[in-house]
């Protein structure tokens, strides 16, 4: 349970804390800034769909894992060392299905080596397991997942301390839910996981286990962009013995209620030591939802230059210039013409947040993204994928050092 939750920090790690506490301005203008140099880490299928951390082969550096929608295929990249870290990177398919639209780390055997989860929507809607057999990798679904929903997000997680890790999971369209897979005895007998419904949804876009109440166990924070309710919400922990009996989970609002949310970050934006949540929000928008001391959220919504940008996809909390200020990064689809698909904001003592440009015009539809210090250079750069140009798998040299 520890190491696949130390693998979801990874994705939902708390930023630098702020050395002042403040109020944060909401106005944004646009600011100077170029273009960061983009390398590729693989554009050799088609669609790639999400990018996941997690270290594989155990060499101390985090790995990249992808589904490719449109090809079909399940990657992981092997992280090279900041010297090669610009060159394509060693890669391996784990796995081939089709319309796949999440891939996650996880190690469900127990055997302190990380397997891949992929969840597939279109006609192929079903949960799948792939895991090394000898030099090559084999492929299984999950019964209780096959044919039933169009699986968009996966977390792996223990949630009834019995049998190792379970899976956290969700899904859109006809039938979606948020809802967890519960490990058997045999982890291997994949007939024997069952599954568990918590909360109908419409379009899930973030899924990720985080201690909202502080009691010490982790609670689904999620946002779901369709259907009639839409924002940002956590589902309530009710803990590993009333899982057991497969309690209900209560859901409580957090921000961008009524909006079309799309992809969410957890970290502490204003630096009063609570964690918030920021979530993008169409058509170009930021909507910060700040904690506050008994509990409950403020929300602040930051619009950003829609004359160029394309429509909101996903945003990221990470201090970007090393001033201690957390700054947000943000990503865009239908990025057409000469319009922006990545973009970062800069956070300003007493002032409005500076937009700056990041990616260019190139690239179309870009996904969520991570943050990680890949020449070694002392400063984060940016992991994300691009899915229509066909840009693939990719990072952004941050130019501060």
């Amino acid at each position: 349970m520890k190491y696949c939750l130390s693998l979801l920090g990874m994705l939902f790690a708390p930023v630098a804390e702020i050395a002042v506490a403040g109020t944060l301005a909401s106005e944004v203008v646009s600011a100077p800034g170029v273009v960061w140099q983009r390398h590729t880490i693989d554009n050799t299928s088609r669609g790639a769909d999400g990018v996941k951390l997690g270290d594989l082969n155990r060499d101390g550096l985090p790995d990249i894992v992808t589904g490719w929608e449109e090809g079909g295929v399940v990657r992981v990249y092997l992280n090279p060392g900041a010297a090669k870290a610009r060159e394509a990177w060693p890669q391996v398919t784990v796995g081939e299905v089709k319309n796949v639209e999440e891939a996650i780390f996880a190690d469900l055997d127990g055997d302190g080596r990380l397997e891949v989860v992929s969840g597939t929507e279109g006609k192929t809607r079903t949960l799948y397991w792939h895991r090394p057999e000898g030099d090559k990798w084999r492929t299984d679904a999950f019964p209780a997942t096959a044919n039933k929903q169009m699986w968009m997000q996966v977390a792996a997680l223990d949630l009834d301390e019995q049998h190792g890790v379970d899976l956290l999971v969700a899904s859109k369209s006809q039938d979606a839910a948020v809802g967890w897979l519960q490990a058997p005895p045999k982890p291997d007998e994949l007939g024997a996981w069952s599954y568990h419904k918590l909360r109908d949804a419409g379009w899930v876009m973030s899924l990720a286990p985080h201690d909202m109440d502080g009691d010490g166990d982790a609670d689904a924070l999620f946002s779901d962009r369709k259907g009639s309710r839409t924002g940002v919400f956590w589902l309530e922990n009710p803990g590993a013995a009333a899982n057991r009996d497969h309690a209900a989970w209560q859901e409580h609002a957090i921000g961008g209620l009524g909006k079309q949310v799309m992809f969410a970050d957890v970290g502490d934006v204003n630096g009063d030591g609570l964690m918030d949540v920021a979530v993008a929000a169409k058509p170009v928008e930021i909507v910060l939802c700040l904690q506050k001391a008994d509990g409950g959220w403020q929300e602040q919504v930051l619009t950003l230059d829609g004359a160029k940008l394309g429509d909101a996809k996903a945003v990221k909390i990470a201090d970007m210039n090393g001033d201690s200020l957390p700054d947000l990064l943000f990503t865009c689809e239908n990025a057409k013409a000469e319009l922006e698909g990545i973009v970062w904001l800069e956070q300003q003592r007493g002032g409005p947040w500076k937009q700056h440009t990041l990616g260019g015009p190139e690239g179309l539809k870009y996904d969520l993204m991570q943050t990680l210090d890949l020449d070694g250079d002392g400063d984060l750069d940016v992991i994300t994928c691009e899915e229509r140009d066909q840009l693939g798998v990719i990072w952004y040299e941050n130019p501060q050092r």
